[in-house]
């Protein structure tokens, strides 16, 4: 098994930030799909959110943030995980399981990868959208001063 560190970092945030329909659209085109045991089953809960001022003061608490979390084990032994915004539950397992069919170098492995391009593509796609729709609304604020000699000049 396969588990380079900033590949799986990079395919977890892209199946966390998926569409549970374009994960369901990949999981059906799956013809050979993979037998597992729940470690975990899905289950959401609330973690804390924390942040820190331009990225680098001191960190605080922003608030709570509803997420489901499973973990499963397919029939080769590799374990999935999965951890998702919200209260999706399909979307965690099918997040878990694409976890763990990527962690191999069969064809459900390579199936698995393009899938991932694919959505990453969406996702990408979709992020451009909104910051175009976002940018048609952009509101520019500029300030306009006075001199102090005009200032006085109106006052005297």
């Amino acid at each position: 098994m396969n588990s380079d560190a900033p590949d799986r970092q990079d395919w977890m945030t892209t199946l966390a930030l998926s569409s549970v329909d374009d994960l369901d659209r990949h999981w059906a085109a799956l013809a050979d799909k993979p037998d597992f045991a729940w470690l975990k089953p899905p289950e959401f809960g609330a973690i804390m959110v924390r942040g820190r001022t331009s990225g680098t003061g001191v960190a605080f608490n922003v608030g709570e943030m509803t997420v489901t979390r499973c973990s499963l084990q397919l029939a080769n032994g590799a374990v999935g995980v999965a951890y998702v915004a919200g209260r999706g539950k399909r979307h965690a397992a099918l997040a878990a399981v694409f976890d763990a069919l990527l962690q191999s170098g069969d064809e459900r492995g390579a199936f698995a990868r393009r899938a991932v391009d694919d959505l990453s593509a969406r996702i990408t796609r979709r992020q451009r959208q909104e910051t175009a729709k976002a940018y048609t609304s952009k509101v520019d604020f500029f300030m306009l001063t006075r001199d102090e000699e005009d200032h006085d000049q109106v006052g005297s």
